[in-house]
């Protein structure tokens, strides 16, 4: 075991964990944070998809020791309690059905709008390539992605 720092949502974490623990394993166990899943660890489902720095990482594969920047969670994508534009559109558009992928598949989602405001569907349909939702909702997905973008240019062009 080690003492591990760890930033995730904003918060600074001092943990006892093994330096090769899975990242996933630390949210959720250590941390209580459970919105991230457990797909088929070897990072080719992207139920487990988090942003380190900003950029999507699989944490089911990521060692804990090897994270050194800010983690962020599906929990902590909301700003100050309230949704971000993709959890609304997720909602408007009935994305989910079992549910189980769409974490990952948000926060793969949140990634592509933060470098590409305006995606097309090819974009989508790349950024998001490495992420499965069993029960096939893809075409909702993607509607939700682009209503989210219209959200969330809305919202940047009213700063």
């Amino acid at each position: 075991m080690s003492k591990i720092r760890l930033k995730v949502n904003g918060d600074t974490h001092e943990l006892d964990v093994s330096p090769d623990t899975p990242l996933l394993w630390v949210l959720r166990d250590k941390l209580k944070l459970i919105g991230t899943k457990f797909g088929c660890g070897i990072a080719q489902c992207g139920a487990c998809t988090v942003h380190v720095d900003g950029q999507p990482m699989r944490a089911c594969v990521l060692p804990v020791s090897t994270v050194s920047g800010e983690v962020t969670t599906i929990e902590g994508l909301a700003d100050g309690g309230n949704l971000h534009p993709l959890q609304e559109a997720w909602i408007e558009h009935d994305v989910p059905q079992c549910g189980y992928c769409q974490a990952g598949q948000i926060m793969s989602a949140a990634a592509l709008l933060e470098t590409n405001p305006a995606p097309s569907d090819a974009d989508i349909d790349e950024a998001l390539a490495g992420n499965y939702c069993r029960c096939g909702t893809y075409v909702r997905i993607r509607q939700a992605v682009h209503t989210a973008a219209s959200y969330y240019n809305a919202d940047k062009g009213a700063s």
